[in-house]
């Protein structure tokens, strides 16, 4: 009818008059029978070149060996159309990303007469989101090579979903070894306890980030000073995504800072007018007192051949009293100065000391160092104060047969830990402290600007683990 015959001109006319897609008619073995403007601008072949060519010669070389084009066709003529992305091959052997929609032809009686084809050029926009992967890879790239920074993301609960290199450095874990682990594994035990990195999230949640300087926990569970910065993500929906969590290693920089301060010039005053004054006492009594008792003792002994038995046996207790009392005169100037920290330094003093309190005790000990160099004098002294008080708990209270020490440098300072194979910490060791000695060990290891913890189960031992500067304080 002249209507539709009108219809049907209109419609080749605007087929053949778009540029933005190719459209063109195969038969039903793929070979090309119409050919539209926007077949020719994007493809480069005019109509007369490429009418009555097989469709195959749009494909790479390698998607013709692979038979793909037929496949294509196949699957059109079986569901009725098919929607492919891939390279395509221009006329000048370009290549370009296309996607193609391929729809089986049918007349009235089903019988299949050809295929249309329509072809849309994608190529900007995938250089354009190849441009951004490429961009991401490169920023991930950088970010799992950083070393001097922790870079690395929680989900919305607070688990480990990435890691970089910087990560591994400083807290010494591997990705393997920590990924879907709570980052709460990095905080001290008082602060788990205290709910501390929820309330982190939270705030984070609430402000958009957090930040802030302290203690976290490496792998080893040495203790090291961080500064911390969590920034909640959230998506274009505005929902949480997860967390990055950002980590510097600041210890050394808080060491030599702690070091100038003025109340790290007046412990290290104090420190060694303390340790002036034990000197002075332990020196004192042992040449003094103690001489003198000696003195006395050896004039009892001398009177005895002068008396009578029983005379005698009176004056022979005094005299052993006198010697009791000597060799508790002695323990307590060992206490108060052992002669080894003096003349032989750190670790020689500790052996020393431990030599002296586990004879005839059944104990046995074992000593270790990886020391640069021995610490200043006010450090020594507050190293070899806590282990002090730290081996008397165990020869008093642990049931303990064999203490290890160790001592190691560590981030300009000197990490230390004491352990029995005794009777584990006492009671209430893990909440607040009680016992005056814990007390003190504790005070002495954060007045000098380090930690100090408390570890261990009963009838398994306990380790005492502390860390102190050992930076030089100027005078």
């Amino acid at each position: 009818m002249p209507g539709q015959d009108r219809q049907s001109d209109d419609i080749q006319l605007l087929v053949r008059s778009v540029v933005d897609y190719s459209i063109c008619l195969l038969d039903s073995s793929g070979h090309v029978t119409s050919w539209n403007a926007g077949a020719e601008r994007i493809k480069g072949y005019r109509a007369e070149e490429i009418i009555g060519r097989h469709f195959s010669v749009f494909h790479p070389p390698e998607d013709v060996a692979a038979g793909r084009p037929e496949q294509l066709l196949g699957r059109a003529a079986a569901v009725g159309r098919v929607a492919d992305e891939g390279w395509r091959i221009r006329k000048d052997g370009a290549r370009f990303w296309a996607r193609v929609v391929i729809t089986a032809l049918r007349d009235e009686r089903g019988l299949l007469r050809g295929f249309g084809k329509v072809t849309g050029d994608l190529t900007e926009r995938r250089l354009a989101e190849q441009a951004v992967r490429d961009s991401e890879e490169r920023f991930r790239l950088l970010v799992q090579n950083v070393v001097d920074y922790a870079i690395f993301m929680l989900d919305d609960q607070g688990r480990i979903v990435s890691w970089n290199a910087g990560a591994e450095r400083i807290k010494g874990y591997r990705a393997e070894e920590i990924l879907g682990t709570h980052f709460s594994v990095f905080y001290p035990p008082e602060d788990v306890a205290a709910g501390k990195p929820a309330m982190e999230l939270e705030v984070a949640v609430a402000d958009g980030r957090w930040e802030e300087e302290g203690w976290r926990v490496r792998k080893d569970g040495t203790r090291f000073w961080a500064s911390v910065v969590i920034t909640a993500l959230y998506d274009d929906r505005g929902e949480l995504r997860g967390f990055g969590k950002v980590t510097r290693d600041l210890t050394e920089r808080r060491n030599v800072a702690r070091a100038l301060d003025e109340r790290g010039m007046l412990l290290a005053h104090l420190v060694r007018a303390q340790e002036m004054e034990r000197r002075r006492i332990a020196y004192d009594v042992h040449d003094d007192t103690i001489q003198t008792m000696v003195a006395v003792g050896m004039r009892l002994r001398a009177m005895e051949g002068g008396l009578g038995r029983e005379q005698a046996a009176e004056l022979r207790g005094v005299g052993e009293a006198v010697e009791a009392a000597v060799a508790r005169l002695r323990d307590l100037t060992f206490e108060l100065r052992p002669p080894a920290l003096d003349q032989e330094g750190l670790v020689e003093g500790l052996a020393g000391y431990l030599r002296q309190v586990t004879a005839g005790t059944g104990l046995t000990f074992e000593i270790t160092h990886r020391l640069d160099a021995d610490p200043p004098p006010e450090a020594a002294v507050t190293i070899f104060r806590i282990c002090q008080e730290a081996i008397t708990n165990v020869r008093k209270h642990a049931r303990a047969t064999s203490i290890r020490l160790s001592l190691v440098s560590l981030d300009r300072g000197v990490h230390v830990r004491v352990a029995d194979d005794g009777a584990g910490p006492p009671p209430h060791a893990e909440g607040p402290l009680r016992h005056f000695g814990l007390v003190e060990m504790r005070e002495r290891a954060e007045i000098a600007g380090g930690w100090w913890s408390l570890s261990g189960r009963p009838g398994w031992g306990t380790t005492v683990d502390f860390w102190v500067p050992a930076v030089p304080h100027r005078p």
